[in-house]
């Protein structure tokens, strides 16, 4: 829903002619019945696609297409909606499987972009389906974290969490900072515990009203407020410019979200830390984080070295959202 809002704040600033109309659609909009010269639709998939079903939206003369954040449609059970509304868009305007075929220069095909961070199964049968000899660009190494960024991973007890945070965010200065847990309620309750504690923080989670989260938002992105305890909304798609230190206070449970959330800081060039506290909780993760922490010539620290799978037996059941 933000990275849609985001967008057409960045048409306005890269265009240099004037754009035509932009519709945005997600969950929290009722429908637009009589609206025309749509030039450009923002949507989420299931609001789009209940769109198109209404009746509300007719997509037979798009001829540009862009997916971001393809694989995260994916992974959240997407992939049907997604499908309907590029079968919803003429295949007229597609161009030829062969690539030796010669191209109508009279003709407008259709552009199709996917943004991905990670390129699943489910990924490669979109690409397969709706594209057309792509062409393939990648942007640093997929699914690796930025080299840029300074890994720092701590071993610790749940009860030690607040205070390490808290020594952290003492030696941040007038620096920002992300704090990434894995629930709502905690979120709620860190951001909390940091206000009794004199700190400058707000949160961000899924139940915040949009204009709940655009307020903290806003308030963090000013420097008015200098922490946000954040839940996954915040791990992707957010433009957030000068973010010096991640920390997650709760380990993800997947690589890959790891790897999106420290992703927050060392952007466009500058350099970040990114600081996680692992527990027994999280041995799930253990292996491919010592992996990634290698791959990275992070420091890997001894619990995590030594980890073998099935050596933590009794470990107590990890916490989810």
């Amino acid at each position: 829903m933000r990275l849609g809002v985001q967008i057409p704040l960045v048409e306005n600033k890269v265009a240099v002619v004037r754009l035509p109309q932009t519709w945005f659609l997600y969950p929290a909009l009722g429908y637009f019945i009589c609206v025309y010269d749509i030039g450009v639709i923002i949507g989420t998939p299931g609001r789009l696609g209940d769109c198109l079903e209404s009746g509300y939206v007719a997509l037979q003369q798009c001829n540009y297409v862009v997916l971001d954040e393809a694989d995260r449609m994916i992974d959240m059970n997407f992939e049907s909606q997604v499908m309907k509304i590029l079968d919803a868009m003429p295949s007229s305007n597609l161009k030829p499987d062969n690539e030796d075929e010669e191209l109508d220069a009279k003709r407008t095909y259709r552009t199709t972009y996917m943004f991905s961070a990670t390129m699943s199964s489910a990924m490669e049968r979109l690409a397969k389906k709706y594209l057309r000899n792509p062409v393939v660009v990648t942007v640093g190494t997929a699914g690796e974290a930025n080299e840029l960024i300074t890994q720092n991973v701590t071993m610790i007890k749940e009860s030690e969490k607040f205070p390490k945070l808290q020594k952290l965010l003492n030696e941040l200065g007038e620096k920002t900072a992300i704090v990434f847990t894995n629930a709502r309620k905690s979120a709620d309750t860190v951001s909390r515990n940091l206000d009794r504690n004199g700190y400058r923080s707000t949160v961000l989670h899924g139940d915040l009203s949009q204009d709940q989260r655009e307020r903290n938002l806003k308030g963090f992105k000013n420097k008015k407020l200098n922490v946000l305890v954040a839940t996954d909304v915040a791990a992707r798609g957010i433009d957030i410019s000068d973010v010096a230190h991640v920390i997650n206070y709760d380990m993800p449970g997947t690589i890959e979200m790891y790897t999106h959330r420290i992703g927050r800081t060392g952007r466009a060039g500058k350099t970040g830390i990114a600081t996680t506290f692992l527990t027994l909780h999280d041995t799930d993760v253990f292996d491919r984080l010592r992996q990634s922490l290698v791959q990275s010539n992070s420091r890997v620290p001894p619990e995590l070295a030594r980890f073998k799978p099935g050596s933590y037996s009794d470990r107590p059941a990890r916490r989810n959202d």
